[in-house]
């Protein structure tokens, strides 16, 4: 197991280094200039060598390339030397020194993902981390809900096979599964959050935390989290519903359940204690994916709904070329997805002791 854990985390680390040198060579190429676009209407030559000077975008792309990885690398070369957006001590950023001399140093500090372009100052990693949570606690939300409603109707569905409850659940399954998420999300706030607000005391837009009437304090709204996880869930509830009906339906017909019943054991019990367990894989496979997905961020739902989330961030990011800040959030995004992998694998190993890790 410790092997198998050690061998998906090397080929995460790969998969890594190829999304670092993918995403920063196809975002640098990008029309425009961003030194430009940091200036705005007050740019002269004299300011456009010095942000150039700055954040290094007078070097070859090659050069900035490797300085971009030894500002993400853990273990980090830096010297006095070179340009001031690769001296750490310029940066204020925590590091615990491995090797020094006069002129050069091997540290090992956390991953430094800079500055942003637009927000002088602030670094990406406090950017992202304003945001982070928010989305983390709409996509754990959305896929409890799609879990639990799913699983409980994908089995209901396949325990009635056939009949009028069956079609059915298949037939809304279909629906959810076909509804775009923006149309779904305009639907959900306009009918519950306006049409319907004096019942369910729910607003059209808001985030998890908002600021009281003085601006002094930011106070818990969890009511604002009612409708977008509702809306995120319901394509994933939908495709959880189909996986677990036809996983189960698959499972039920093999031998072990048939000597299960012949056996005389509860009809319930055979579902609970011997055919649910291995109707899992296939509906935490795409549990996985939708969460993951999640994770990087459901730019509709959040904008529809004012959800302060990583999605939002991205395009806002993307619409102002703030570059630092746009790489980051893949690179953050990314992790996600190699983790979930990971995990997912040895929720698959839990669920079916048969499974082994060559």
């Amino acid at each position: 197991m410790l092997a198998f854990v050690l061998k998906r985390i090397f080929y995460g680390f790969i998969v890594m280094i190829g999304v670092v040198t993918i995403v920063f060579f196809l975002f640098y190429v990008l029309p425009g200039d961003p030194a430009r676009m940091m200036l705005d209407q007050r740019e002269n030559q004299d300011q456009l060598n010095l942000i150039n000077s700055k954040y290094g975008f007078d070097l070859p792309i090659v050069k900035q390339y490797f300085f971009y990885l030894n500002d993400l690398s853990l273990i980090s070369i830096h010297s006095t030397d070179l340009k001031s957006f690769t001296n750490i001590e310029k940066k204020n950023i925590s590091f615990i020194t491995i090797f020094s001399n006069e002129k050069s140093k091997i540290v090992f500090k956390k991953p430094y993902l800079r500055q942003s372009f637009n927000k002088t100052g602030k670094s990406v990693s406090s950017i992202i981390s304003e945001v982070l949570f928010n989305t983390i606690v709409l996509a754990v939300s959305a896929i409890f809900i799609a879990l639990t409603i799913g699983v409980f109707l994908g089995v209901f569905s396949a325990i009635n096979k056939d009949n009028f409850i069956d079609s059915f659940i298949s037939i809304i399954s279909a629906l959810g599964m076909a509804v775009p998420s923006f149309f779904s999300a305009i639907l959900m706030a306009w009918v519950f959050g306006f049409w319907l607000a004096d019942y369910t005391g729910l607003s059209m837009t808001g985030t998890l935390y908002t600021l009281d009437d003085f601006g002094e304090s930011e106070d818990l709204n969890i009511k604002n989290l009612i409708l977008p996880s509702i809306t995120l869930g319901i394509r994933p509830l939908a495709v959880i519903t189909q996986l677990m009906r036809n996983s189960l339906i698959e499972v039920m017909q093999m031998d072990y359940i048939r000597t299960a019943t012949a056996k005389g054991l509860p009809f319930k019990k055979v579902i609970v204690k011997h055919a649910l367990k291995n109707s899992f894989n296939p509906v935490i496979t795409a549990a996985s994916g939708w969460f993951a997905s999640m994770l990087a961020g459901a730019v509709f739902v959040e904008y529809v709904f004012g959800w302060n989330g990583i999605g939002k961030l991205v395009v806002d990011s993307l619409n102002q070329m703030d570059l630092p800040v746009l790489m980051g959030c893949v690179l953050v995004i990314a992790v996600f997805f190699v983790l979930i992998n990971i995990i997912v694998d040895l929720i698959y190993r839990y669920l079916n002791p048969k499974i082994t890790y060559s």
